[in-house]
């Protein structure tokens, strides 16, 4: 009996490790958590029968019975320093070069993680078992938490494998989910007790708490980034330690990457700062951190903080409003996404009215529902987007918001991306797509048809005037005169427009015609590459995935839209048109042109240019345009609002333009 309850509790603990395991660190759970609480509660009931089996590392042991008297202070073997951080890229460059300078030959290689906004600790583990966990303190002296570590289900008490180190110090950060955050302040609002501000305070404070049983109530979790003082640790680099760590059980912060180059790992980092909508954390910036133990060690540490990493942070702000409406709009690909239409509010010098909701799944997740106390964030240049929905806010039985099943403009039935997020109206013909790819179309990064706005190009559709993009070309001024605000002299000249673009070249061209995962940069490389469409349209996939920056996803897009039927038709209209389909003389780009090695900010509401637009015409003409302002800015293009990148430049003496300014520096002769 003793012998078959012994054999049971191994097997249940070894499989509470493995699903534990699946669920916080593969993000691929395979039990329901009805099956995972009865494997739990199974367990429970076989260790009260037989307490003399009860171990340490159980997974019933996570919380204690009792508080503690007191936190410990606890020396760390390694120092726990601080990490220089800067929110320019140019400076993450300096950083970089200088670094790479001290070591020489062979280049670093650098990863980039996210720098979550919670609290720094260390887990120590000893033979495989947690035997303490510490807050960083003073960076030599941190607190013994480890009453509260072992409530953190994500956290394993034993770590798997056969090659775990005899003592493996790893380091990390505390967080709360913002979920998790509704969640706590809505149990606060029962108790009649005042919610919590935001996730890091919470964190910090329920980390410290002397009673673990609270700590666990909070639902506190753990990503693992770094190494510290360790015997017996095999890996030789940073992303061969995130691969062991995760062997063993480990959470490792998502998103990690390495490259060969910080331009590459600058140009990664910007696609994550577009991403921050889809994590249920807070981030506040990324870490770039050099990949080579070895390259680590021979650059050291100054006396607050290693020379082999640099934190690249980036603006943050916070407000909080309601959500008024939720609508629902269709792009140029037919992904339809939805919008909250807000109650205005300040973010940083800006009024936010809108948030893009991105996708249904992100309204589930969050659960938004019109009427919703809401915390929306700006961060960097992307657009704002919800946090999270104070729901304890929440006035009465709001009704969830029901995604619609056609398209709002074509009545088409809407269909879900297999195996992805994006639910899209089918239909090629729908009139919202066709205005929406011809508004891309003339844009100043595409084929720049000046007066073509908003107005003009409903009219046109709704008209049927155009249903092509060659309809424009064959556009009359008469065919325009009958349309409002067109008369005989605004038509003649919008026409002249249109027909003035078609000596774009082909870079614009390809960046107009809508092609998936095709941007301006993308249309830019493939241009200068093939040189003609028609070199393009000859190219096979593989041709294409071996141009530089072009991966074998792009490349497929790219081939199947210009031997599609779609595709080959919309080309041949075009050429048919008269469209020019040759890149031409090469342009003036980085290093050639009036702007060659000027670095451009801009800041504050323009009244003229996008922020897309107006970057690609600093590029265009050999300028580079970055987002924060430093003492290796040139310029600072400012417009209407301008707040704190303002002051900065004139406190470093930069040159300060407004936007007619900067149109009259693109004029001027080089």
């Amino acid at each position: 009996m003793t012998k078959d309850a012994a054999q049971r509790i191994d097997e249940l603990r070894a499989q509470i490790r493995y699903h534990d395991r699946k669920y916080y660190v593969d993000a691929a759970p395979e039990i329901s958590d009805l099956e995972y609480d009865r494997l739990m509660a199974e367990l429970k009931r076989l260790e009260e029968e037989r307490p003399e089996l009860v171990t340490p590392d159980s997974p019933t042991q996570r919380v204690a019975d009792e508080p503690v008297s007191g936190l410990s202070p606890v020396q760390h073997r390694l120092p726990m320093l601080s990490i220089e951080n800067t929110y320019s890229a140019d400076e993450v460059r300096a950083f970089a070069k200088r670094a790479g300078k001290s070591l020489g030959e062979p280049a670093p290689e650098w990863v980039v993680e996210l720098k979550v906004d919670g609290v720094a600790i260390s887990l120590i583990y000893e033979q495989g078992l947690l035997t303490r966990g510490v807050t960083r303190g003073n960076g030599l002296v941190g607190d013994d938490i480890t009453h509260n570590v072992r409530t953190l289900p994500d956290i394993p008490l034993r770590l798997a494998g056969d090659d775990v180190p005899d003592v493996l110090e790893v380091r990390g950060e505390i967080y709360m989910a913002n979920s998790d955050l509704v969640r706590l302040n809505e149990s606060q609002k029962t108790k009649g007790l005042p919610p919590f501000a935001n996730t890091r305070n919470s964190t910090a404070g329920a980390i410290r708490l002397l009673d673990p049983r609270i700590c666990a109530d909070r639902r506190l979790r753990m990503f693992c980034h770094g190494v510290g003082y360790c015997e017996g640790l095999q890996a030789a680099n940073h992303v061969d330690f995130l691969a062991a760590i995760k062997r063993w059980g480990l959470p490792a912060t998502p998103l990690s990457n390495c490259f060969a180059s910080i331009d590459a790992a600058l140009d990664y980092s910007e696609e994550i700062v577009e991403r921050l909508h889809e994590l249920d954390f807070e981030v506040d910036g990324l870490v770039l951190k050099i990949n080579d133990f070895a390259q680590r060690e021979r650059l050291g540490a100054t006396s607050k903080s290693p020379r082999w990493l640099v934190a690249y942070k980036f603006e943050k702000y916070e407000a909080t409003t309601k959500v008024r409406t939720i609508s629902v709009y269709v792009g140029k690909s037919g992904a339809v996404t939805p919008v909250a239409e807000l109650e205005p509010v300040n973010i940083a010098d800006t009024v936010v009215s809108r948030a893009s909701l991105h996708n249904a799944d992100e309204i589930e997740r969050k659960d938004v529902r019109i009427g919703d106390t809401v915390v929306v964030e700006k961060a960097g240049k992307i657009i704002p987007h919800i946090v999270r929905v104070e729901s304890h806010l929440r006035q009465g039985d709001l009704p969830r918001f029901l995604f619609p099943h056609e398209c709002p403009d074509c009545r088409t039935p809407l269909i879900k991306d297999e195996g992805g997020v994006y639910i899209r109206c089918p239909n090629p013909q729908c009139p919202a797509q066709l205005k929406e790819r011809i508004r891309y179309f003339a844009s100043r990064n595409s084929m720049d048809i000046a007066g073509l706005g908003d107005k003009l190009v409903e009219q046109l559709v709704d008209q049927r005037l155009v249903t092509t993009y060659g309809d424009l070309y064959r556009l009359r001024a008469e065919d325009l005169t009958q349309l409002e605000r067109m008369g005989r002299k605004s038509s003649e000249k919008f026409v002249e427009a249109v027909q003035e673009s078609r000596k774009r070249g082909l870079a614009r061209l390809l960046n107009a015609l809508s092609i998936r995962h095709v941007g301006s940069r993308v249309a830019s490389v493939l241009a200068e590459h093939f040189g003609s469409m028609r070199a393009l349209q000859e190219a096979t996939i593989e041709q294409l995935s071996e141009v530089n920056e072009i991966g074998p996803i792009i490349a497929r897009s790219v081939h199947d839209f210009l031997h599609g039927p779609a595709g080959l038709a919309v080309v041949e209209d075009l050429r048919t048109a008269g469209i020019v389909m040759d890149e031409g003389p090469k342009k003036a780009g980085a290093g050639a042109g009036k702007f060659a090695g000027k670095v451009f900010v801009v800041t504050g509401t323009l009244e003229k240019y996008t922020r897309d637009e107006i970057h690609a015409l600093i590029e265009q003409h050999g300028g580079r345009a970055t987002s924060s302002v430093s003492a290796n800015t040139d310029y600072l293009v400012a417009g209407s609002k301008a707040g704190s990148k303002l002051e900065k430049a004139r406190s470093l003496n930069i040159q300060v333009l407004t936007e007619a300014e900067f149109e009259s520096l693109t004029q001027s002769p080089e």
